[in-house]
Order: structure tokens, then sequence, then C-alpha cells
């Protein structure tokens, strides 16, 4: 089947189910698994039918394997060289294998983190202390917790663009006068990082 110009292989299985799932694996095959019963043009209608999924599932597992053949810290990609020891220089990475580089960057993020908190932490007044930490998320690219007085990053910012990193702190920070996201609390995200709607796009895309 044909998605983004792409031929990509149909594998379908049949099991004793109710309901037909469809994937694409990481070898960019078309997996789908429905009941006994369901035909082969009712399988080919379904796909064609849901041709968007299909597309927006391709992209991601494309994204996916096109981030781990390269390394990128703060938005700049570095070329990769097999080495026993994890060094840089300005535009190379050395290491044992590319996800161990980019385990260690994440792993050491919360330096650069809290530079870049600094920064921003005098603009906003009568912010009572708080810690900083870090942590791989899925979803969310930080959490501001009153209760624990915490505020979380994601780890995997460290391979974004030091003005995307910005944004999640200000937009963290702006939760401790407003835990909504009603409109006075975009002013506040505004009032003290003007492009957030440009970083908010690039985050989402």
């Amino acid at each position: 089947m044909i998605v983004l110009g792409n031929d990509l292989e149909v594998i379908v299985e049949r099991k004793r189910i109710k309901n037909i799932y469809f994937r694409i694996n990481e070898d960019k095959q078309i997996y789908v698994t429905c009941p006994k019963y369901v035909s082969n043009i009712e399988i080919d209608h379904l796909l064609k039918k849901n041709i968007k999924s299909l597309e927006r599932m391709y992209k991601k597992v494309a994204k996916h394997d096109s981030e781990k053949e390269h390394i990128l810290f703060l938005g700049k990609e570095l070329d990769f060289v097999q080495y026993k020891k994890i060094m840089f220089d300005e535009n190379t990475a050395f290491g044992p294998s590319v996800d161990e580089v980019n385990a260690y960057l994440e792993k050491h993020s919360l330096k650069f983190f809290q530079e870049r908190m600094d920064i921003y932490l005098p603009s906003y007044g009568n912010i009572p202390k708080f810690r900083l930490r870090i942590r791989k998320m899925k979803s969310r690219w930080g959490v501001c917790n009153k209760s624990s007085m915490t505020v979380t990053l994601n780890t995997l910012l460290i391979h974004k663009k030091p003005y995307l990193i910005d944004y999640v702190i200000c937009h963290e920070l702006a939760h401790f006068y407003h835990m909504d996201h009603s409109p006075d609390f975009w002013k506040c995200v505004e009032e003290h990082f003007p492009r957030y709607k440009e970083a908010r796009k690039e985050l989402r895309d």
C-alpha cells in the first residue's frame, strides 16, 4: 500500500478478537490484526479509509528512525564517532553508541537547565523556594508541583534549541501564579517570554 509515496508491505494476522487494529512497525510495514472472518477486501477498504491515520503513524516512525541516527545537543546536530569514552568537541560526539551519548546528555541536563532557570527567575517576584528536578517524560515537557514545591523538566529538552527550553521554564514558573491555562496565565508567560506561541508550535510539531 502507498503511504506518503512509499510502498509499504501489509501483514495481516487473524485472531479470535472482535475489533480490527493496525499500526506501522519499525520496519515500516503495515501490521493488521483482525477477526478471523474479515476478508482482504474489507482490510484494504479499511486501510484506504484511514489513510490519514496511516500517514501520521508513518511520520512518527520515520521521525523516530532519524532521531536514532544522529545526536542533537541544544538543537545542533553533532557528528557521531564511535569511541570507548564519551567526549565532545564543537561539532562531534564520541562514545560507544548514539543511544549511550544521548542518555549521557539527558542524565547531565540538570546543570544546563538550572543555568537557564537562573536567568529568568529574578524577573518573577514572590515565588517561594522550590527544587528543580529532571525526569524523562513521554507526554509533558515540564511540570510545576506547588504541593511539593518542585519544577520538573523533561530530560529530552536537552536535545531542543535553547529558546525552547527557556519557554518551558517560563511556562512552569508562570504556574506558581496561575495553576490553570487561563488568559491570565498566558499573559504572564508572554510578559517573560514573548515568543511563546512560536515555541509552543515548534514543540508540538
